[in-house]
């Protein structure tokens, strides 16, 4: 039983007191001839500008709009060949969209 204890005693020691000797110390690492990257979070935000964003905006707005105008013009594409009259207006249009509506054709 003393000699579990003794053991137990000396691997305590040797875990918490500082190992001595030649082998002791650790060799310092070898300095690498890698340069290590940027940290991102030293330099500044460089994102757009208010102006490049303002412009990113406006073309954004423009391609939104001439996508509606195409898919627009489809819709009443496919309803015209299920024989229905879409609303479809245009700036110069030389129809009103109230000439779209539904009137009842006697036939």
């Amino acid at each position: 039983m003393r000699d579990r204890i003794a053991r137990a005693l000396v691997w305590m020691l040797r875990l918490l007191l500082p190992a001595q000797g030649r082998h002791a110390a650790t060799p310092a690492p070898e300095p690498s001839t890698e340069p290590t990257p940027a940290n991102p979070w030293s330099r500044p935000w460089t994102g757009p500008t208010k102006e490049e964003a303002a412009e990113f905006f406006r073309q954004q707005a423009k391609t939104t709009l001439e996508l509606h105008a195409i898919r627009e013009r489809r819709r009443a594409a496919v309803l015209a060949t299920m024989g229905t009259d879409y609303p479809y207006s245009y700036p110069g249009d030389p129809f009103p969209a109230s000439a779209f509506d539904a009137v009842a054709v006697s036939a």
